[in-house]
């Protein structure tokens, strides 16, 4: 993973996918960064690489999975990738149940069993992506692990792993760890 890590952690930088000043997050905190992932999955190139990262470090965890889900919206694009990736079938959960047709909160087929790797784009405190998990549980399926591209280190993974494996492509930390010799490039 060490060369492709690289260059996906490079680019957060060179394709300013990550903003200073202040932002209300998801979670309702406040941050005075935002990591935005859509900016990386919105380019090819990188959408490329964050899906061959989550099949290496799956595999690399022994993970096997039937299924790549991701909650709306940032992670689609990301769970499409890596479903093309993989050859898996995609599941897309939405955050309330449709309001006409069938009325489901999960696009794609779910079977009772079936092994889901969840994907996420950023977590901070793991509530979006664990509702996420939740809706797939309550349809049959068995959540194998969560597989975030950031993780802000503020609390998501302490709670995703009393009941998944989490599997954070880079951490925050390592991303500010390096900002300075990336920034000095740019």
């Amino acid at each position: 993973m060490g060369d492709a890590k690289e260059r996906l952690m490079e680019m957060f930088f060179s394709e300013g996918a990550i903003l200073f000043g202040r932002f209300v997050l998801t979670s309702g905190r406040e941050s005075d960064y935002y990591i935005n992932v859509k900016r990386l999955s919105t380019n090819p190139e990188a959408l490329r690489l964050i899906a061959e990262l989550m099949a290496e470090e799956a595999e690399r965890a022994g993970i096997s999975f039937d299924r790549v889900a991701g909650p709306e919206l940032g992670a689609v694009p990301i769970a499409t990738a890596l479903a093309l990736k993989t050859g898996k079938p995609l599941l897309v959960v939405r955050k309330k149940p449709k309001g006409h047709g069938t009325g489901s909160q999960i696009e794609g087929e779910v079977n009772p069993g079936d092994r889901v790797l969840l994907v996420e784009d950023v977590t901070t405190t793991g509530g979006s992506v664990l509702r996420a998990a939740e809706v797939l549980e309550n349809a049959g399926a068995e959540v194998v692990a969560i597989s975030v591209v950031v993780d802000r280190e503020e609390g998501a993974e302490d709670k995703i792993v009393e009941k998944y494996r989490f599997i954070p492509l880079v951490r925050v930390s390592e991303l500010f760890a390096r900002r300075d010799s990336w920034e000095a490039r740019g």
